[in-house]
């Protein structure tokens, strides 16, 4: 496919993408009898005022799939892979979007088997991690299997804890992407790099609605999405670039891995359920810090800016250094190191204005 093709075509697409998220994000109160509309003001992760539709990952699981049409059509490959993870993970959100309560246990089940039934029927597999003896154990059928399962359930959850304020994930969610993209280009990796660019476009539709100001969510269904599509493009693109550091993956995923890991040390310690959501996350302490000398609209989206420009400038020396194994593992505890640092001092400091 010519590269003045590509362009006409995605031309097009961004055109499709942002015509389709508009209609969605006008019409998302009446889908389902208003279902959709999130008016519960009351929750620990809630900080909008106006009651507002969850229908963002409607729009991008649309939008994916028709591009997965014209993938088809054009290449006469059907992204099957894509598909199937997207559809599994965006339903099993989307029940929550709809208020069907699910007991936490039990979604956490529904999940472990639907990503364990889509890593084996497509074969996902992590067969480099950089360390001699963990390679070893990846050509263990049952380990392999656990360890991409892991890996995966961080992420997809990750990103799921992070999502809530304006821009926060959809902005994490197209500096990974963007990363992945500039790698697999650099590789001439082409087939993959489409796929890439058009979750771009996709995603970067969806945040014109929803930053700074919101006039549409992701939901969980949105999130779950957005999360599974990072994790499966990150396999992806290590099975691809073999050349560059496995812990270069875990230096760009540090954010989405470290907020669940963190997370769970955190509730357990304090005897809480780690699947119990509460408002003591790194986002939500930042929020508090904004809020302080800002109002509460301008407090929320400039959360999710300038997390995400923190992430950035923090990732720029693993991204320099990406084929670098030594400097990408030891680097990834500096991040760990950086995070937890910045956390006590803002826990410390909201623990100390309430006393």
């Amino acid at each position: 496919m010519h590269l003045k093709f590509n362009l006409d075509f995605f031309l097009i697409f961004s055109l499709i993408s942002l015509i389709a998220t508009f209609l969605v994000t006008k019409y998302s109160k009446t889908f389902f009898s208003g279902s959709l509309i999130d008016k519960d003001f009351l929750k620990p992760q809630a900080f909008h005022q106006k009651p507002t539709g969850r229908a963002g990952g409607i729009a991008i699981l649309s939008l994916f799939c028709l591009f997965i049409f014209f993938y088809f059509l054009i290449f006469d490959v059907f992204l099957k892979d894509y598909l199937t993870i997207s559809l599994l993970l965006f339903s099993l959100g989307f029940l929550d979007d709809i208020k069907i309560k699910i007991n936490p246990n039990i979604r956490l089940v529904l999940m472990l088997t639907l990503l364990v039934f889509c890593i084996n029927i497509f074969s996902i597999q992590i067969t480099s991690s950089g360390l001699n003896f963990l390679n070893l154990w990846l050509t263990n059928n049952l380990f392999q299997t656990c360890f991409v399962l892991l890996c995966c359930l961080f992420i997809i959850n990750g990103a799921n804890l992070i999502d809530g304020f304006n821009g926060l994930l959809g902005i994490h969610f197209l500096l990974i992407n963007s990363i992945f993209l500039i790698i697999n280009l650099s590789n001439q990796n082409q087939n993959i790099s489409i796929i890439l660019f058009a979750q771009i476009i996709i995603v970067l539709s969806f945040l014109l609605f929803n930053f700074p100001k919101a006039k549409i969510f992701l939901g969980d269904s949105g999130s779950y999405l957005l999360g599974a599509l990072i994790a499966f493009n990150a396999i992806k693109t290590h099975e691809l670039n073999l050349n560059i550091s496995p812990f270069f993956y875990t230096s760009i995923l540090f954010y989405l891995f470290y907020e669940v890991f963190f997370s769970f040390i955190r509730k357990t310690l304090k005897k809480k359920s780690p699947l119990k959501p509460d408002n003591f996350h790194l986002h939500m302490l930042f929020y508090q810090f904004l809020k302080k000398s800002k109002n509460i609209f301008t407090a929320n989206y400039m959360t999710g800016l300038l997390i995400n420009i923190m992430y950035f400038v923090l990732i720029v020396p693993s991204i320099y250094f990406q084929d670098n194994g030594i400097f990408s593992r030891y680097y990834f505890f500096f991040q760990i190191f950086f995070y937890t640092a910045v956390y006590k001092y803002l826990y410390n400091l909201k623990k100390y204005e309430n006393i």
